[in-house]
């Protein structure tokens, strides 16, 4: 079986104005790696494409990170080194193609600084739509690690806005707090770090603009990958093989397998909150459980269990229109 876990921040201080983030100190993300330790034997992403189409013969856990973040380098990765730990770490290619702030960050960083409640009412002078009952329900659901409003708030950015509009609303009021081009230097992995990633093989994609992959319309699906692709073979010589797919959600995931699988990807990662029993059946569409999610973190699922103690086991693959990259 196979458990893995998702990292995003790594900071000694979360503080802000308006906290917007929920990451682990260095100190905490050692202790849960000792703990994780206790419960499965871990697994680099090499190891793991070897066990395509096939069972696993132990429990393992799989350490991935999330958008190619410098603190994840500088913070985690002596952590891991020390231990003896492998890990995975999904960068989304436009950070360094094209030195941008990805909007997912523009959205953090606006969010450190100004309320929920005043994003929101900025948003409703826009006259967007109000989520119905079952909307509110699924905001609350997915970012289960906020309050209320300010899951609506997340909800709505990401999931009723389109991409546009989301870029037209909040980059204003990001570049109003913010310089770009000098948060994108401090934030991303720089090209060094890339290559040691890369020759370590831990590196993967995490999409090249970091956009919900399942709401593309084929067409820029499409050119999405190829973009990301593109960049890995002009940096390494060679394609990427792993990719975690942006937001992770249902929504973001469904219908994408087969364009995945043309793109020469062997490995997917979403984020259901599940464990998988093999990679027989699919590859490409991997659950994950946030840090927060397991032992020691802020909504331990397991409460205190052994976390490959009958799990949940996933089951989004079995919804997969697309059946080309079954195994």
């Amino acid at each position: 079986m196979l458990i893995v876990s998702n990292y995003h921040y790594i900071r000694e201080d979360f503080s802000a104005k308006y906290p917007s983030i929920f990451g682990l100190t260095p100190e905490k993300f050692r202790r849960q790696l000792e703990e994780l330790a206790k419960h499965g034997q871990f697994i680099s992403q090499e190891e793991l494409l070897k066990f395509r189409g096939r069972s696993f013969d132990k429990n393992y856990i799989l350490i991935t990170f999330d958008d190619g973040l410098k603190e994840q380098y500088e913070l985690a990765k002596p952590i891991l080194d020390e231990m003896g730990i492998p890990a995975v770490f999904f960068i989304n290619t436009s950070n360094f193609k094209e030195a941008n702030v990805s909007l997912v960050h523009k959205i953090h960083m606006v969010r450190s600084q100004l309320a929920s409640e005043e994003i929101l009412q900025a948003l409703e002078k826009k006259d967007t739509s109000p989520l119905s009952d079952k909307e509110k329900k699924q905001a609350i659901d997915h970012y289960n690690y906020d309050d209320e409003r300010t899951a609506i708030l997340k909800y709505v950015l990401n999931f009723k806005l389109t991409l546009q509009e989301q870029e037209n609303f909040i980059s204003p009021l990001f570049d109003a707090l913010f310089e770009a081009q000098k948060v994108a230097s401090e934030l991303y992995f720089d090209k060094k770090t890339l290559g040691k990633l890369h020759g370590e093989g831990s590196l993967g994609s995490h999409s090249h603009t970091h956009v919900p992959l399942g709401q593309l319309a084929s067409e820029d699906l499409r050119k999405e990958l190829k973009m990301t692709q593109s960049f890995f073979m002009e940096n390494f010589g060679k394609i990427s093989e792993t990719i975690s797919y942006p937001y992770g959600s249902y929504e973001a995931c469904r219908g994408i397998s087969e364009e995945i699988e043309n793109a020469g990807f062997k490995l997917g990662f979403t984020m259901e909150r599940a464990a998988n029993k093999s990679l027989q059946e699919d590859s490409l569409l991997l659950s994950r459980f946030d840090c927060n999610d397991l032992p020691l973190g802020k909504n331990d699922l397991f409460n205190g269990k052994n976390i490959f103690t009958n799990p949940l086991l996933r089951k989004w693959h079995s919804n997969e229109s697309s059946l080309t990259h079954k195994r």
